[in-house]
């Protein structure tokens, strides 16, 4: 049998139902909203004051990648492949121009990649490059 420190020592007995009775005296005192209770007001109002509540913000109301063209803030857009590596950048105005303000930056980071993508095999399920959106 190895020396192991104090710590590692199997509780007696004692020690055991000393820690089941201390368990039991640590209930909270009242118990919280269960899951089919209303949500008290306090938490309603904080969503309400926040904001990004409004949708005034459009980075906060969707991910970088499901933004429309014109809603993006930078004005350098770029994307990569985490298949090959590669990196596709082109500026705002460029993309707007080409594929129009309300087009959305995933489908023209898939396209941008997809138009110089190298790694063909042959099979739909195989081909392409896998986007990485750094928005």
């Amino acid at each position: 049998m190895t020396d192991r420190p104090a710590s590692w020592r199997m509780p007696t007995r004692k020690q055991m139902e000393r820690m089941a009775a201390a368990v039991g005296r640590k209930a909270p005192a009242t118990p919280g909203p269960a899951p089919s209770d209303d949500l008290p007001p306090e938490y309603w109002q904080a969503l309400l004051d926040d904001p990004r509540a409004d949708g005034a913000n459009p980075v906060h109301r969707a991910s970088g990648r499901a933004l429309r063209l014109d809603e993006i803030p930078q004005h350098l857009l770029r994307v990569s492949c985490r298949r090959c590596g590669r990196t596709v950048e082109t500026q705002k105005a460029d993309a707007i121009r080409l594929y129009g303000q309300v087009a959305i930056w995933r489908d023209v980071g898939q396209r941008l990649l997809d138009n110089t993508c190298t790694i063909r095999t042959g099979r739909h399920e195989e081909d392409g490059c896998w986007p990485s959106y750094d928005v």
